[in-house]
């Protein structure tokens, strides 16, 4: 397990869902600056994704009472 993933273990449901709201904003921010061919590592995106699924994963898990 890495550092990024035990950080989002140990937030409750509320501050994950806070954290949800702005890793989605980031991650609009980041297809636009692509759209305007204003970023250079396309890579980013996909970490941005990555860290989404980790914490729609954890919310899963808080609601089935498992985290």
């Amino acid at each position: 397990m890495n550092k990024q993933t035990q950080e989002l273990r140990e937030l409750t449901e509320v501050e994950l869902q806070a954290q949800l709201k702005d890793t989605h904003k980031e991650l609009f921010l980041l297809r636009f600056r692509t759209a305007t061919r204003q970023l250079a590592n396309t890579a980013e995106i996909g970490k941005v994704r990555k860290k989404i699924a980790r914490i729609n994963t954890l919310l899963h898990q808080h609601a089935q009472g498992n985290g």
